[in-house]
């Protein structure tokens, strides 16, 4: 018997920064609600994903 949940039923968010679904990781365990960004590339990159919002408006 498998133990665990399977991948397809672990929960998911959109990165702000590229738009893309992130699904969530063990050593996100206590943090998934502070977890905002799938990648530290795309955390670096958080101002200019700020910036181009702030361009549309």
């Amino acid at each position: 018997m498998p133990r665990g949940v399977s991948k397809s039923n672990l929960p998911t968010k959109i990165c702000p920064v590229c738009q893309r679904p992130f699904t969530w990781r063990k050593k996100w365990e206590d943090c998934w609600d502070e977890v905002k960004y799938c990648s530290a590339r795309c955390r670096n990159r958080r101002s200019q994903a700020n910036e181009g919002r702030l361009d549309k408006s």
